[in-house]
């Protein structure tokens, strides 16, 4: 138990100060020293002033330290031989400081503790031992010339203003100051770190709460994109499913119209053939008759001749038609698995230029026919009409599969922007988390410090794996290295690691499989993200799967965050 003093000098505030440091002494340097001697729990500032003057940091003075005389100076034992010596009584001085003067070392040395109150317990104890042997401060003031062996003490007021050279020294290293002065400014400090903790602390939470709300912001705004992405989508599909049944009829209707004229071209053909033979059949009589029936059968001849050259043109063109038509459906059979919305509109406008095309083939049927029969002035007058319509029509599609484009690309932009803001606001995860921010083409320390330890140990690896991590994040950034090849697979042209590139061969030689492994997993994502401007770039990662997150896994996964956090705050 700590000694408790009942000097009668001491008042009430010296009382409280003491009783303070006896709890701090208890507590505190009790814990930090450990189990020692019984005499090292006593409290040395039992018998001591608290307005007593001390040098500190605290000292010791060492006196009558054994000196012989060697060529004209006196020499004697360094100061860490006596320092060790003290540390194996259990004094744990930090250093021993022999004092010297012209004649050589003085048999003094000023003996330096910790500046706590470990230290001065220490120095409280190295003078209570030399007192016990009776070879403390008082003995060697009466002991006279007849002084053997060692006499220690701890500096004090006296021993700094002396004028000898322990007083000089102790006056160059220390200060006079009392252990209530000590403890004052001990409490100071204490206030002034509580202080600045309470500062930080209000800062800390003042920062928390900004970044709460900018996380509640910026979920809003996400929340409002993807509802606005959700219903732009709905009108899109609904749009196009429109534009897909109309074509699906226009088509129908100008399939049909063309089987209609069709039939009327072969009316045509059959009424020109009954008509010649009722012509040959006719007998005539005079030549002018016969002159004039013959011209009106070459006449007739011609006009079949040109309705045969009409009927194999239109079965070409029907012919066309159909290898059109089963062209654009397996045309968009085959765009449909790519592009499902956009390709159906195009469908549409597909079918219109096939009719535009269909009724110019007739308008060509119609001129070769002649310009002599009225019907077909008016069908090639009909004709002129319809392209017309058609064309505008086509027109009117173009529009609108223009005005969807620009409405796709606005919402590619939007959807873009939001990932920016989602990878920014991901960037603080660490990478194990579920989703997260991945720096593509960024090199792994890790391969390069584990073959460092096994080609050089433990010693330097630290500092060789840091400059050869270096070395190749320079050469990854090379715009002149490239390490790849052209291959080709499925039909498709793609580049891949060049295997047999000269770095690449001697780094998988010199630092092994996992090295090689980093480095041409960086040069993939920088050729594949970057591969003009050869920077580090971030994406949003799935790292559970490796593999690129989509929008949707990085928002629902930044809800769960949310709610885990309110969980927590409740």
């Amino acid at each position: 138990m700590v000694g408790k003093s009942d000097s009668q000098k001491r008042n009430p505030k010296d009382k409280a100060n003491h009783l303070a440091l006896v709890k701090f002494l208890e507590k505190d340097i009790a814990q930090a020293s450990g189990p020692s001697k019984a005499e090292d729990e006593v409290d040395r500032l039992a018998d001591h002033d608290g307005d007593e003057m001390f040098v500190w940091p605290w000292k010791g003075v060492v006196v009558n330290l054994p000196v012989e005389l060697k060529d004209g100076r006196y020499v004697g034992k360094s100061g860490s031989n006596m320092r060790d010596q003290l540390t194996m009584r259990g004094f744990n001085p930090t250093r021993v400081h022999p004092l010297w003067n012209f004649r050589g070392h003085s048999g003094c040395a000023v003996v330096e503790f910790n500046k706590g109150w470990a230290g001065f317990n220490n120095a409280m104890s190295f003078e209570k031992a030399y007192e016990a042997d009776h070879h403390g401060k008082r003995d060697w003031k009466i002991a006279g010339d007849n002084k053997s062996d060692i006499y220690g003490w701890v500096a004090r007021a006296d021993d700094y203003k002396a004028n000898n050279i322990i007083g000089e020294h102790l006056r160059k290293i220390g200060d006079l100051r009392t252990v209530s002065d000590i403890m004052a400014e001990e409490d100071r400090k204490a206030n002034t770190l509580v202080s600045n903790l309470t500062n930080v602390i209000e800062v800390k939470k003042k920062h928390l709460e900004e970044m709460e709300s900018k996380f509640v912001e910026t979920e809003n705004s996400l929340s409002k994109l993807i509802a606005e992405k959700d219903l732009l989508h709905q009108s899109y599909n609904e749009e196009i499913k429109k534009i897909q049944v109309s074509a699906r009829e226009h088509f129908q209707r100008i399939f049909k119209d063309h089987e209609k004229i069709k039939l009327q071209l072969e009316d045509q053909k059959r009424e020109l053939e009954l008509r010649g033979h009722e012509l040959e059949k006719r007998e005539v009589v005079n030549e002018n008759e016969r002159k004039k029936v013959s011209e009106e059968i070459e006449k007739n001849a011609a006009k079949n001749s040109l309705l045969q050259k009409a009927s194999d043109e239109q079965k070409k063109a029907d012919e066309s038609v159909m290898k059109l038509a089963e062209d654009q459906k397996r045309e968009k059979e085959e765009l449909h698995k790519k592009i499902i919305l956009l390709e159906k509109q195009l469908d549409a406008k597909q079918a219109v230029e096939l009719e535009i095309e269909r009724l110019k083939g007739q308008l060509n049927v119609m001129k070769h026919i002649g310009d002599d029969d009225l019907e077909v002035i008016k069908k090639v007058e009909d004709i002129h009409k319809t392209l017309r319509e058609k064309e505008e029509e086509l027109d009117d599609l173009e529009s609108l599969n223009q005005t969807l484009v620009v409405q796709e690309r606005k919402s590619n932009d939007e959807l873009q922007d939001a990932r920016k803001e989602l990878i920014d606001g991901l960037k603080e995860l660490s990478k194990s988390a579920h989703i997260g921010v991945k720096r593509m083409g960024e090199l792994e320390n890790k391969p390069f410090l584990d073959a460092m330890k096994r080609k050089y140990g433990d010693m330097d690896a630290d500092d060789r794996a840091s400059e050869m991590c270096s070395l190749w994040e320079e050469y990854l950034r090379d715009p002149n290295w490239h390490p790849f090849k052209v291959v080709t697979i499925d039909g498709k042209s793609q580049g891949i690691i060049d295997e047999n590139d000269d770095k690449l061969k001697g780094l998988k030689r010199d630092l092994g499989e996992d090295v090689y492994k980093a480095v041409t997993t960086a040069l993939t994502e920088i050729n594949d993200y970057n591969p003009s401007g050869r920077y580090i770039t971030t994406e949003l990662w799935n790292f559970t799967e490796g593999r690129k997150a989509s929008l949707q896994e990085g928002v629902s996964y930044l809800l769960s965050m949310w709610d885990a956090h309110k969980r927590r705050r409740t």
